[in-house]
């Protein structure tokens, strides 16, 4: 998510604080434009609900693409080691390898050396979607950030790099999933995990 929520949840950085204009929307001390709180939330606010929409189709959406990203790319192996890397509900993430199952996306295999544990793999049609999924996100960052130049866009991301990194020491974080869970952006229980929605991506 992010890793898209680290690669699903982060990849910016503003060059510059913009002026204020007419359009921009104003706060009870003045135009919004200038506030940094509102700058942050408003771009995030933005990709998260564009990156979401990315991944709609998917199982699970969000939490779907997390497991499907992490069981493809971590030698976590187990099930219930994807969940405590996630910090899903074991039950929840139950529910969310169900339906990545039928959709033919994993599949649940013995350890060959501890038959009690099942390992989750990624099959071939698995990876082909989550190479799709990859697509969507890169596309999604490219709409976001199309208001910049490619000169100023990477003066963004290496600023909002260095403002990550100098805000990550201050309040550590272990991983991006650990952001996702204190943002509230992905919500635990089988609700969340087995969405059913239209598709809208």
């Amino acid at each position: 998510m992010l890793e898209r929520l680290a690669r699903y949840y982060g990849r910016m950085a503003a060059s510059s604080v913009p002026s204020a204009s007419a359009d921009a929307p104003a706060g009870p001390c003045g135009p919004l434009d200038s506030d940094l709180g509102w700058a942050l939330g408003a771009v995030f606010r933005s990709y998260v609900k564009e990156a979401n929409v990315a991944v709609a189709d998917l199982p699970g959406g969000p939490r779907g693409y997390q497991v499907l990203a992490a069981a493809a790319t971590t030698a976590l192996g187990t099930q219930l080691a994807l969940a405590n890397e996630l910090g899903i509900d074991r039950t929840v993430m139950t529910y969310l390898l169900d339906d990545l199952e039928r959709a033919g996306l994993i599949v649940r295999q013995p350890d060959p050396a501890d038959r009690r544990v099942r390992r989750v793999c990624v099959t071939e049609p698995g990876r082909t979607r989550l190479t799709e999924l990859d697509e969507r996100l890169r596309l999604t960052e490219d709409h976001l950030l199309s208001a910049l130049d490619e000169a100023d866009r990477t003066t963004f991301r290496d600023l909002l790099r260095r403002l990550a990194t100098h805000a990550n020491s201050r309040h550590p974080m272990t991983d991006a999933c650990q952001a996702v869970q204190e943002t509230g952006i992905v919500q635990d229980g089988p609700q969340a995990a087995t969405p059913r929605r239209t598709r809208r991506r």
